[in-house]
């Protein structure tokens, strides 16, 4: 009787079979990964219950922070942000009340670009273990259209920032010092110190703010140009 090619396969699975539970023992199956969290799951995470991790949220994600205890756990300075999402606290630094929350509703687009570069820090420096379930991510794990919406503005913030830095390197800056004897002063190498508007800044952070430039005699007759008060016009030096 001659040999069977389909008696082999019971002992190629078995062999197959046992290769797989020498590497990949049952008590080593997966986790839920990523985690999905409650409000209040995540609050169980504060660092109050030492048997627990410390967790913390942004913008959604969840990391743990656990080798960060003496920063977020009780007493330590960050404790504010572990077991909950704070994500505005990130820039507005109100660390009470309704500051501690995830909403980042009227902030200027440099404000979410900023939170969204604290998310990547903790995506670098901690263990993301989930995602919290609400503003930005529904319950399936999924992100939310609010999500999507900081996410776009903070590229817009980010390619605000690129235009303005390439646009401002145009002009050199004032050097400037300050002394508690003699105070503040500002001057220029080669120009004449002058305080002009930021070209992007009331779209990039909804408000309106000068810096200090250097222009060469010939341009001083431009608008928008501003001699600092107490500072004569050809001055190439002026204390403030």
């Amino acid at each position: 009787m001659g040999w069977s090619p389909f008696l082999g396969i019971p002992l190629i699975v078995a062999l197959l079979s046992f290769l797989f539970y020498k590497n990949f023992p049952l008590n080593s199956a997966p986790q839920n990964f990523p985690r999905l969290f409650t409000v209040e799951e995540l609050a169980l995470y504060n660092g109050s219950d030492p048997r627990l991790p410390i967790f913390l949220g942004i913008i959604g994600s969840v990391f743990d922070v656990s080798k960060g205890k003496s920063h977020y756990g009780i007493g330590g300075g960050y404790n504010h942000f572990a077991g909950r999402d704070a994500s505005r606290a990130f820039v507005s630094g109100n660390f009470t009340g309704d500051g501690l929350t995830d909403s980042l509703r009227d902030l200027s687009s440099a404000e979410v670009k900023s939170i969204v570069d604290w998310r990547d820090f903790y995506f670098r420096t901690y263990t993301y273990v989930g995602k919290l379930v609400g503003r930005y991510y529904d319950s399936e794990g999924n992100p939310t259209k609010y999500l999507k919406g900081v996410e776009a503005k903070a590229a817009r913030g980010a390619q605000l920032m690129e235009k303005q830095k390439n646009e401002e390197a145009k002009l050199p800056s004032c050097n400037s010092r300050w002394s508690q004897q003699e105070g503040s002063e500002v001057w220029c190498d080669d120009g004449y110190p002058r305080l002009v508007q930021r070209p992007t800044e009331i779209a990039l952070t909804g408000k309106m703010s000068k810096r200090c430039a250097c222009f060469k005699e010939e341009d001083l007759d431009q608008p928008g140009l501003e001699v600092y008060e107490g500072c004569d016009y050809s001055a190439k030096t002026c204390q403030l």
